[in-house]
C-alpha cells in the first residue's frame, strides 16, 4: 500500500520527569528546532508546550511538562506540579524521563502517579553519555524496571541525539488511528512570540545566579517587521527591586549580554536580522500569587 493510502495515526504523548533530566532538550531534538527553553538549571519549563513530529501518515504530538519537584515550598512550584499531573489525563502515552544512574524523590512520586493510570509508559534513561562508569547502566536499568510495568525502556542522550530515532518509532506505535491534528509542516502550537520569550528566558537562566532567574519572566510586548529587520521589544519581569539591578548589571552589562546572546539565536530562529530591545520591570511577589502567576501566562490547574 502506498504511503499516502496508509491509515493515519495521530495522538498525544506527554514528556514527564523531575527537574533537570532533559525533557525540553529531548523535545527540541525530536522536533528539530528549539521550541522550549532548555537549561542545566532545574524547573526551566513552566508551560505545557506541544511539539509536533510528522512522519508520513503518522503524527506524534509531544507535550513537554514542568519538572515534578515534591519538595518545593513555593506556590509556583506547586502549580507546576499540578500542571504536570493534570497533563497525564489527556494523553495516549507517556515518556517518563530519568537521569542515568540517578533515582530521586521526584522520580518515585512520578512513578506512583503513572502506576495509577492506564496509559502505556516508555521509560527514557537520558544522559547516558554523562556516565563515567558505563558498567552501572545495565544494573540501573534492571533496578528501575521494577518500579513500573513499562511498555519499553530506551537509553539515550537527548543532547547528542544518540538513540533518539528508535524512541520516535516506539512512540508512534502507541498512537491511535485518526487524522492529523496539525498541518504536516507545523512543529509547535506555540506562537513565534512565545518562542522568542523562551530564547530570552534561557539566556537569563544561563547567565544569572542560582536564585534570580526563577524570579524572572519574559513578555514580548512589541513586534514590528519593517521588511529589512524584525524589531522586538520584551519586558523582563522581576519580583524585587534588588533583582532588577542584578538583571541590568553594572553599567548595563548583564542585560546587554543577555540581549546579544538572545539576538544571535533569534536571527538563526527567524532567519532575519533582529533588533532586540529589553527592559526590566518590577511585579512584586508574582510567584506567590495565583493571579500573578496567571498574568505571566502560566497555566493554573484547579
Amino acid at each position: 500500500m502506498a504511503a499516502e493510502e496508509m491509515p493515519s495515526r495521530c495522538g498525544y504523548v506527554a514528556i514527564v520527569g523531575r527537574p533537570n533530566v532533559g525533557k525540553s532538550t529531548l523535545l527540541n531534538h525530536l522536533v528539530g528546532e528549539k521550541i522550549a527553553a532548555a537549561s542545566r538549571k532545574p524547573q526551566t519549563t513552566r508551560h505545557r508546550i506541544r511539539g509536533v513530529v510528522t512522519r508520513g501518515a503518522d503524527q506524534l504530538v509531544l507535550v513537554d511538562t514542568p519538572g515534578v519537584d515534591p519538595s518545593t515550598p513555593k506556590l509556583l512550584g506547586k502549580v507546576l506540579n499540578r500542571t504536570a499531573r493534570a497533563t497525564l489525563d489527556d494523553v495516549d502515552g507517556v515518556v517518563f524521563v530519568v537521569e542515568a544512574g540517578r533515582w530521586e524523590a521526584g522520580d518515585e512520586q512520578l512513578a506512583g502517579w503513572l502506576a495509577a493510570g492506564r496509559r502505556p509508559v516508555v521509560l527514557v534513561i537520558n544522559k547516558v553519555d554523562k556516565l563515567k562508569d558505563k558498567d552501572v547502566l545495565l544494573p540501573f536499568i534492571d533496578q528501575v524496571r521494577g518500579k513500573l510495568d513499562f511498555h519499553d525502556v530506551v537509553p539515550l542522550s537527548a543532547l547528542r541525539g544518540v538513540n533518539v530515532d528508535p524512541l520516535v518509532t516506539t512512540l508512534i506505535d502507541l498512537l491511535p488511528a485518526g487524522p492529523h491534528l496539525f498541518p504536516d509542516d507545523e512543529i509547535t502550537d506555540r506562537s513565534q512570540r512565545f518562542r522568542v520569550s523562551e530564547v530570552i528566558r534561557e539566556q537569563l537562566l544561563e547567565r544569572l545566579g542560582q536564585e534570580v532567574p526563577y524570579a524572572t519572566s519574559v513578555d514580548v510586548e512589541t513586534w514590528e517587521d519593517t521588511g529589512t529587520a524584525i524589531h522586538i521589544g520584551a519586558v523582563i519581569w522581576v519580583e524585587r527591586d534588588s533583582q532588577k539591578s542584578i538583571v541590568v548589571g553594572k553599567g548595563g552589562r548583564m542585560i546587554k549580554a543577555v540581549g546579544t546572546g538572545a539576538r544571535h539565536e533569534l536571527e538563526d530562529l527567524l532567519q532575519r536580522k533582529v533588533m532586540l530591545k529589553l527592559w526590566v520591570k518590577l511585579r512584586e511577589g508574582w510567584q506567590g500569587d495565583i493571579d500573578g502567576i496567571r498574568r505571566m501566562g502560566i497555566d493554573v490547574e484547579p
